[in-house]
């Protein structure tokens, strides 16, 4: 049940507003100042307060102002009698969601009402999803290889530089490119991910700046690149050693100039992008051997961040089985199973060529396949492979 203060100098307001929201099974709660409004705030959580502006000792602006500043999340629906435009535009400037003028129409009341509860509904969403995603996005692990990965992404991650990430096969670089981007001032743009060794040579082209309609043969209509499509955001490039040089030679174009020309195209399209690339290849050996530009690796490697491999860390694999184990459970909706401790030990000696992308799958199947404490003996069985 939805619960609302009331605060209003005027009890028979105060009595009549309580009255319709109780019809509506409103939970009401009310105060006859602003002072004493404050009061209930500061003890209790409401989803909307109803707030008249002209009021004794405090007024309702400046609840709302102080209201903010504890950080309450109820939304404010301003209530006077003497109300207009400017005091309105500067109620909502303050954060209140609506502004009604007394005596309320009971239709426009309840709708205000409900428009203010369904508001602050999509914003606790909205927070929880940003915290799972903000969850999903983080990086395990203590020993003194991630350490310094985790520091040089809180210090990268605010400014514009490209970032170039290296690392072995699973060992986690894209969620260290989705860590700068979701710490970064472009977090509320897009993350745009280019695979670029799934993407055969003669269409990553297109895939990245676009074409028009007619440019190929397959080219029915126009398309909006990758490039476009991450305009203010961040372009991810993964496996970017993969590129050919073709289109090597049209992404240090666009890094240089900020300028993107559809395939196909004449017109010249100005794009903001900051381009985090990833790779597990040895680009200066690519280089000696013709196949990447160096000019281009040294435009996107302005920072390196190496991703170690799981055998450099071998520490944090219980803080990381223990996050899968929960992760798993909480996917699969049961309860959390827990490893014996030789179990963990067995765990750090093995080889694991695949990384965490590896030990998460043998998590879950040690899962799947074992009771409700994993032993030594079912890790081994389960993990004969990785010897």
């Amino acid at each position: 049940m939805a619960k609302i203060l009331i605060i209003d100098d005027e009890k028979a307001i105060r009595n009549t507003l309580r009255e319709i929201l109780e019809y509506e099974n409103y939970e009401v709660e009310e105060a006859k100042d602003g002072e004493e409004g404050l009061d209930l705030l500061k003890k209790n959580e409401y989803d909307v307060v109803l707030c008249d502006i002209k009021m004794p000792k405090m007024d309702g602006i400046e609840v709302l102002d102080k209201a903010k500043e504890l950080g309450k999340e109820g939304q404010f629906i301003m209530v006077s009698a003497h109300g207009s435009i400017e005091t309105a535009v500067d109620a909502t400037k303050k954060g209140a969601f609506d502004f009604i003028q007394k005596p309320p129409d009971l239709n426009r009341l309840l709708l205000t009402v409900k428009n203010a509860l369904d508001r602050g509904a999509l914003v606790e969403e909205t927070k929880t999803l940003r915290k799972k995603i903000s969850k999903g996005y983080e990086i395990i692990g203590e020993s003194d290889s991630i350490k310094e990965v985790k520091a040089t992404i809180e210090k990268v991650a605010p400014t514009d530089a490209r970032v170039m990430v290296t690392g072995p096969n699973g060992s986690g670089k894209e969620l260290v490119a989705k860590a700068v981007h979701s710490k970064s001032n472009r977090s509320n743009a897009p993350l745009i991910e280019v695979n670029c060794a799934a993407i055969p040579s003669e269409l990553i082209e297109s895939e990245l700046f676009g074409h028009e309609k007619g440019s190929f043969t397959s080219a029915v209509k126009q398309r909006i690149g990758k490039f476009e499509q991450a305009d203010n955001g961040t372009l991810f490039l993964d496996e970017i050693g993969d590129m050919s040089l073709s289109a090597q030679a049209k992404v240090l174009r666009a890094l240089q100039e900020h300028k993107i020309t559809r395939v196909g195209g004449e017109k010249e399209i100005k794009v903001n992008v900051r381009v985090i690339a990833a790779t597990n290849k040895d680009l200066k050996k690519e280089i000696e051997e013709n196949r990447f530009r160096e000019d281009l690796y040294h435009r996107l490697g302005v920072i390196i961040i190496r991703v170690p491999s799981l055998k450099e860390r071998v520490e944090d694999i219980p803080l990381l089985v223990n996050k899968f184990l929960g992760d798993i459970a909480e996917e699969y909706g049961t309860a959390k199973k827990k490893i014996q401790p030789d179990a963990l030990e067995y765990l750090k000696t093995l080889n694991w060529p695949g990384n965490i992308r590896e030990l998460r799958n043998v998590v879950e199947r040690l899962v799947i396949m074992c009771n409700n404490e994993i032993t030594l003996k079912e890790t081994k069985n389960y993990t004969s492979f990785n010897l």
